[in-house]
Order: C-alpha cells, then structure tokens, then sequence
C-alpha cells in the first residue's frame, strides 16, 4: 500500500506564489508518472501537470509558464511550483502517483487564491 502526503497549501494574494509537495511512502518498487490535478467547485477534476518516470512535463494550457512540475526521486516526491497565481487557480489540488503499477491519489490540499 501506498500513502500520499501533500503540503504546502493555502491562502495567497493574486500575483503571489506557493509551492506543493507530495511524498509517497510505503511498499514501493517503481514509481513511474507523478502529477498534480485541481477541482474547484463545481467543476470536473482536471489535469494541472505531470512529469514522467524519464522527467517529460505535461501541463494544462491554463498554467502553462506559471506553473512548474519536478520530482526528487530520491525522495518519492513530485512538487508543484506555482508562480503569478490567479483567483481562477483556487481549488482543490490533488497529487496522483503511478506506483507499481496502480494510481494513488493523495487527500487533497486547498489552495486560495484572492483578488
């Protein structure tokens, strides 16, 4: 089994910036694709961005430039660097790993961003 902490949510001024962490830990042989998605209120969960066992980045169009993803694999932890956020990126931010073959989703952190 696999367990998925997320940290470093919370509430920023728009322009601002915050940076997500998620460590996986538990009985883990390989871990392959690594990746953030986001649900507001309301709206379907989508693809932030995600970055590949070989270090490949996908993002969403919407945070293309602003956003960055990378992972230490040392650590099993993939972050999320999140510069010049705007109020339209308040959600839900949820962490999602590839382990041994199975999709792990973390418990979510919140993210809140004013105008």
């Amino acid at each position: 089994q696999v367990q998925l902490v997320e940290s470093g949510g919370g509430l920023v001024q728009a322009g601002g910036s915050l940076r997500l962490s998620c460590a996986a830990s538990g009985s883990i042989f390989t871990i392959t694709t690594m990746g953030w998605y986001r649900q507001a209120p309301g709206m379907q969960r989508e693809l932030v961005a995600v970055i590949t066992g070989g270090g490949s980045t996908t993002y969403a169009d919407s945070v293309k430039g602003r956003f960055t993803i990378s992972r230490d694999n040392a650590k099993n932890t993939v972050y999320l660097q999140m510069n010049s956020l705007k109020p339209e990126d308040t959600a839900v931010y949820y962490c999602n790993v590839w382990a041994d073959a199975n999709s792990y989703w973390g418990q979510g952190t919140q993210v809140t961003v004013s105008s």
